[in-house]
């Protein structure tokens, strides 16, 4: 996946990731993200990645923007785009 305009590679994937969640495109798609989203996107990041964040309430609450979830799975070494 190419590196999206004004983000990275790992942004686009969670964007594209929240835009199935909503039925919309990536660009629709808004920063902060409401908690049934939230709980949609830890299960499909589980799915994909085999990392389960449910339970660790301080990186959850770090995940409230899109920007936030990039910063966090960076972390975890589960960024999407790179692998």
């Amino acid at each position: 996946m190419a590196t999206q305009p004004g983000g990275s590679t790992a942004r686009g994937e969670i964007l594209a990731i929240l835009a199935a969640y909503g039925e919309r495109s990536a660009d629709q798609v808004p920063e902060d993200i409401d908690s049934m989203e939230l709980a949609w996107l830890v299960h499909q990041l589980h799915q994909r990645y085999g990392r389960s964040l449910d339970g660790d309430d301080a990186l959850l609450a770090r995940m409230g923007t899109v920007s936030g979830v990039v910063e966090v799975l960076a972390e975890l070494g589960c960024e999407p785009g790179h692998g």
